[in-house]
C-alpha cells in the first residue's frame, strides 16, 4: 500500500497534473544521477534515463510516479510542474511574509488591467498564503519571478513547481480549499497573461518605445544611464509615499526591482533613507532590503 502522499500524488496526476516527489524541505527528493565534480557533460534533462532531474522528473503517468516515489521512499510532499501538458499551469503563489496582502494587490492588478479572476484550484499553504493553479496556453512559456507581478505575488511557470495539496513539510501540511476539490486550472484571463507572459525583445522595445524628443542630459562616469536613473528616483519616491501598513511591502518590492536591474547595490542607501522617511527604523529598513537581495538571488 502506498504512502498517503503518493496518493494524493496520483490523485493530482489523474487530474493532468505532472507531479515529482519532494523531501520536507519542498526540494525535490531524488538527488541528480550526476555527481558533482565529475565530467561536465550537455545538461541533462533526464535523457539519460534515470530520475533526480527535479522538475523534469514530473510526470503525469501513474506507473511512473509510482516508480518515482519508490525511488524516493523518505518523500512526504509533491511537487505540481508548472508549464507542462496537458494543462500547462500557471501557478500564482501569494505570500503573506513582508507584511503584503497580496489578495489585495492582485484585486488591485484585476481592477487596473481590466480582468476577473476566474474560480480555480487554490491550496491553502502553512504559512496563511494561497497557490492559485490557472491553465495556459500551449504556445506561450511564462518565466518564474519573485513579486514581479505585485508585492508578496510569485509566479511559476515553465520550470518551476508548487507544492500539491496533501504535502506534508517542515513548515506544515498542505490543503485544497474549499470548493478546489471538484474544479480543475481555470483558464488564465488574457490580460493576465499579457502581464505574464515573457517581455518583448529587443525590436518589439523599439516599436513600443515613444518618439524621439529633448536630448537626455549629459552624465557623469559612473552614473546610470538617464532611463536608469528615472527608474530608480521611482522607486524611491514609491517607497517615500508608503502609507502605514504598506512601508515594509513596498520596500521589499522596490529593492526587488532593484536588484533584478543590478542596481540593488547602488540604490540600497536612497531607498533605506526613504524607508525611514516613510516612517520605517533604520535596522528594519536593512533588514528588508537584505531579505529582497536574498529573494531575488534565489529566484528561479
Amino acid at each position: 500500500m502506498g504512502s498517503p502522499v503518493l496518493t494524493h500524488a496520483l490523485a493530482a496526476a489523474s487530474r493532468g497534473l505532472a507531479v515529482l516527489p519532494l523531501s520536507r524541505s519542498k526540494l525535490p527528493a531524488i538527488r541528480s544521477p550526476h555527481p558533482a565534480g565529475g565530467p561536465a557533460p550537455a545538461p541533462c534533462h533526464g535523457q539519460c534515463g534515470l530520475p533526480g532531474h527535479g522538475v523534469h522528473d514530473a510526470t503525469t503517468d501513474p506507473d511512473a510516479v509510482r516508480a518515482l516515489f519508490a525511488a524516493a521512499p523518505w518523500a512526504t510532499a509533491y511537487g505540481i510542474a508548472c508549464g507542462r501538458p496537458p494543462l500547462h499551469v500557471i501557478g500564482l503563489d501569494l505570500d503573506v511574509k513582508h507584511g503584503t496582502d497580496p489578495l489585495a494587490a492582485l484585486a488591485r492588478l484585476a481592477r487596473a488591467h481590466a480582468f476577473v479572476l476566474p474560480p480555480t484550484v487554490t491550496v491553502l499553504t502553512p504559512s496563511g498564503g494561497r497557490h492559485l493553479l490557472l491553465r495556459g496556453p500551449a504556445g506561450v512559456a511564462v518565466p518564474n519571478s519573485a513579486g514581479r507581478l505585485a508585492p508578496g505575488i510569485d509566479v511559476r511557470g515553465s520550470g518551476g513547481y508548487l507544492v500539491g495539496p496533501g504535502s506534508v513539510t517542515a513548515r506544515g501540511t498542505y490543503e485544497l480549499a474549499l470548493g478546489s476539490y471538484t474544479r480543475a486550472p481555470a483558464p488564465v484571463p488574457p490580460a493576465l497573461l499579457r502581464l505574464l507572459a515573457p517581455p518583448p525583445g529587443p525590436a518589439a522595445v523599439r516599436l513600443l518605445a515613444p518618439p524621439p524628443g529633448p536630448a537626455a542630459p549629459a552624465r557623469t562616469a559612473g552614473a546610470p544611464p538617464y532611463g536608469a536613473a528615472r527608474a530608480d528616483a521611482a522607486l524611491v519616491r514609491f517607497v517615500r509615499a508608503a502609507p502605514v501598513g504598506e512601508r515594509n511591502a513596498r520596500l521589499f518590492w522596490a529593492a526587488c526591482r532593484a536588484h533584478e536591474t543590478g542596481r540593488g547595490e547602488a540604490l540600497t542607501p536612497a531607498l533605506v533613507e526613504a524607508a525611514v522617511a516613510a516612517g520605517l527604523t533604520e535596522r528594519e529598513a536593512r533588514g528588508t532590503v537584505t531579505s529582497a537581495a536574498r529573494r531575488t538571488a534565489a529566484a528561479p
